[in-house]
């Protein structure tokens, strides 16, 4: 692994049948004291519809290393900012924090590394009489540990992607 100035990854991980609850972060992680750092900091900043939350895993527990989490669709109503303010919250600090655990994120950089996690909501969840906040949890919390293991393992290298470049397909690719 490199010195951890800069790591992107993502990973989506799909709802069970019947639910909205697809997850798709979008990581970004770095030292604190590099452009994550710079990055992370300037997202203190609040703006309408896309409130930046920290990854607690219950109050007063704030996840280390420091995680924000973003959402990527503007959130119009209180029932979608308790959804990403509570189950998706909760899933990004506890794949966080077990990542450190599991020795993804190395234990002794946890002070010195902070995490940027662009999160999706489908607005259709907060609606859903049938929501299974279980299931977003699961996504959320399968999502981001993957994504965080693809970011600091630059995951898909350059050689899988040029391999695979015209046999894999965006999931919505209906133009070409």
């Amino acid at each position: 692994m490199s010195k951890y100035v800069f790591h992107a990854g993502e990973a989506t991980v799909l709802a069970a049948e019947g639910q909205f609850t697809d997850a798709m972060p979008e990581i970004l992680i770095g030292r604190t004291d590099g452009p994550v750092g710079q990055a992370f900091a300037n997202m203190m900043a609040q703006t309408k519809g896309h409130t930046a939350m920290f990854a607690i895993r219950a109050c007063n527990q704030m996840v280390r290393p420091a995680t924000i989490t973003v959402p990527k669709v503007t959130l119009k109503d209180m029932a979608n900012i308790e959804l990403f303010g509570g189950v998706v919250q909760s899933a990004t600090a506890d794949a966080v924090l077990d990542c450190v655990i599991e020795g993804i994120i190395p234990k002794d950089l946890a002070d010195d590394l902070c995490i940027i996690s662009l999160v999706w909501i489908d607005p259709c969840c907060a609606t859903d009489p049938n929501l299974d906040k279980k299931d977003m949890y699961r996504t959320n919390y399968e999502a981001t540990r993957l994504a965080i293991r693809r970011a600091l393992n630059n995951e898909p290298s350059i050689d899988e992607l040029i391999a695979n470049r015209h046999t894999i397909r965006h999931d919505y690719d209906d133009w070409s």
